[in-house]
């Protein structure tokens, strides 16, 4: 099998889809690594690495791309790697077709593209393997974002998320309890904010509270706590996750009218279309933007300026996929684990996935 390793070209994107570890692994199995030119240089990856681990350098990505029998990818391709890509090809890598054009769909699906997206592999447990890790690594970055963005030389009310002998911490809100959420909680919480967080699941929201044991505010996610909640916050973060889907808008334009100016959101469920009305996408390069007074930092692919420690989580997590898909052929890997079946957007020119399918009714181009 022809494996490629495409140089990621969304901006300030440093990770990279193989490690040369996981390269060695694969030619000593026999097959054939292409790397692209300096692909792994944000994640301290030389062309050199990957050459002493049998992997072979190209130099264009047209010509990664019309080789590839598999693309190892970290983020969806742009709108110039989707014309590259070839008949009959397998992608895997962070996808978020739910928040893409249905233009880039509809290729996918003329080409007859099979795209397994990591952040919908799901095992019988319900976890997402992959996801998890960068889910952990934007949570406990998040706190020190919004103590930057905090800072008045950054536009924000001049607050220090612990506060001080005298002076009461910062309110932080964190709309989900799952894996980005918990991890943003036990950071803000270290830092010595005050810290709430809301969820749906009652169970969950028990569970919290006997993991922090106590020391945070727990609160169900129905409109007049979210409403609430905001009127307060002076950091409000969005973590919420329907795997495959769009996320679903839980705070609206009313409810961020209603903050104190210049408070901070940061929308990470971003990277699946946002869970805040007053949301759109940015980039490391220029990351915030003022919306009805409120600073917003709505980065997706945020975690892509941790070059080094993404890849390297990202690898430990979707390498035993990876390595179930080259070994056995996409056909006999589907089959066998359900895991990486659960996580297929599109095969053989259909739409498989009841999310993303349900998510683009009405929307697919004839």
């Amino acid at each position: 099998m022809n494996i490629c390793i495409p140089r990621e070209r969304r901006d300030s994107e440093y990770r990279v889809g193989l490690t040369p570890v996981g390269v060695q692994l694969l030619t000593k199995a026999g097959h054939t690594c292409f790397i692209e030119h300096e692909a792994g240089v944000g994640s301290g990856f030389s062309d050199y690495d990957y050459q002493q681990a049998g992997g072979q350098i190209v130099y264009s990505g047209e010509e990664i791309y019309g080789r590839a029998d598999l693309l190892l990818k970290v983020a969806r391709p742009t709108v110039e790697e989707f014309t590259w890509l070839r008949p009959g090809q397998t992608i895997m890598g962070f996808m978020h077709l739910a928040s893409g054009s249905s233009e880039k769909i509809k290729i996918l699906l003329e080409k007859k593209i099979t795209t397994i997206g990591y952040e919908v592999i799901q095992d019988e447990n319900g976890l997402l393997p992959v996801l998890i890790p960068m889910s952990q690594a934007g949570g406990r970055m998040t706190p020190q974002i919004a103590a930057k963005l905090c800072q008045n030389n950054y536009g924000g009310k001049g607050i220090l998320l612990g506060g001080a002998p005298g002076v009461p911490p910062a309110e932080v809100v964190i709309l989900g309890g799952g894996t980005s959420g918990t991890a943003a909680a036990r950071v803000f919480l270290g830092m010595g904010a005050t810290v709430y967080i809301l969820d749906h699941n009652l169970q969950r929201l028990q569970q919290l509270d006997e993991l922090f044991q106590g020391r945070v505010v727990t609160m169900v996610s129905h409109d007049f706590n979210i409403a609430k909640v905001c009127r307060f916050a002076d950091v409000l973060v969005g973590a919420v996750l329907n795997p495959g889907a769009r996320a679903p808008i839980l705070i609206t334009r009313e409810m961020i009218k209603e903050m104190r100016p210049r408070s901070i959101v940061i929308d990470l469920s971003i990277d699946q279309g946002g869970c805040i009305e007053t949301s759109r996408p940015t980039t490391h390069s220029n990351p915030i933007y003022l919306e009805e007074k409120i600073i917003h930092y709505c980065v997706p692919n945020m975690t892509g300026v941790l070059g080094r420690t993404a890849t390297h989580a990202l690898n430990n997590a979707s390498w035993p996929f990876v390595r179930l898909v080259t070994e056995l052929g996409i056909e006999k890997a589907l089959q066998s684990a359900p895991a990486i079946q659960r996580g297929v957007y599109t095969y053989r020119g259909e739409v498989v996935h009841d999310y993303l399918r349900a998510s683009l009714k009405g929307r697919l181009p004839t």
